[in-house]
Formats: structure tokens, sequence, C-alpha cells
């Protein structure tokens, strides 16, 4: 029985290290959205989207890496996220911004639904995951209301 916990709380971690993915995926995008606007419009942006998603993204690793070291197992290991070709332009770097951010929010969804957290994770990773999914919430939305807002 110990063997399938172990099996199921490292499956556990490499769920959260591919929502975390997606999220360096996004934290890419919007930075080379970052390296094409002007000073105000790139202020604009960290505020709005970029500093919220790297806080995620850290929220993400850091409840990752505490429940495996709770438990025993590696850390998982996230690599950097890569943006597509600068003639994506702002536009479509922020679009891909918010694919990423929805995918991982689908992630977590999926292996919140799982109950797998429940079943062999602890209260920490739950709440850590509940905090994830609560800062991801209202980011596409904010990338929308950026992206309306550019050019003016």
């Amino acid at each position: 029985m110990a063997y399938v916990t172990a099996e199921a709380r490292q499956e556990l971690l490499d769920t959260i290290a591919e929502a975390s993915g997606e999220l360096a995926t996004a934290l890419a995008s919007l930075g080379a959205a970052y390296e094409q606007l002007d000073d105000d419009s790139a202020t604009a942006l960290e505020e709005a989207l970029f500093r919220p998603v790297q806080v995620t993204f850290g929220r993400a690793r850091m409840t990752a890496s505490a429940f495996a070291s709770r438990h025993g197992l590696a850390a998982p290991v996230v690599g950097e996220g890569k943006a597509g070709l600068p003639s994506r332009g702002v536009k479509g770097f922020v679009e891909d911004a918010v694919e990423a951010i929805e995918q991982s929010e689908a992630i977590l969804t999926e292996l919140q639904d799982s109950l797998s957290p429940v079943q062999v994770g602890d209260a920490e990773l739950r709440a850590g995951l509940a905090d994830v999914r609560t800062r991801l919430d209202g980011l596409p939305a904010r990338a929308e209301h950026f992206v309306s807002r550019f050019g003016r």
C-alpha cells in the first residue's frame, strides 16, 4: 500500500509540475510582449499580468516543493517556458499567455476534482492548490482588459 501512495504522490507532483510549466510559458510570453512595448505600456503589463503570474508560479512551485519535502520525494523540476516568434506581436503573446494560464487552471481543476490531493495529499497541499487557483482566477479578464486598451 505504501508503494501505491508514494506513486500517487509522485503523480500528483508531476501534475503540479505540468501546471507550473504552463505558467512558465505564460511568463515567457508576457516577457516577450513586454520587450515590444513602450515604457508606460510595459509597466502596465507588468503590474496587470506579469507580476501576478510570477507570484502564482512561485506559489505553485513552493506548494509542490514543500509537499515533496514533507513526503521524502524529489521536488519537481520545471523548465523555462518558451515564447513564440517575435512576429506574434504583443497581442499574440498576451493571447498565448492567457492560453497557458487557462491550461494551467484546467490541469489544477482536474487534479482537484480527482480528489487525489485529499486521498494522498495533505492540508497544506490542498491549501496551496486552492491559493494558486484563486490567484489564476481573473487573469484572463485582466489580459483582455490590457489588450483592449493596448495602443490607446
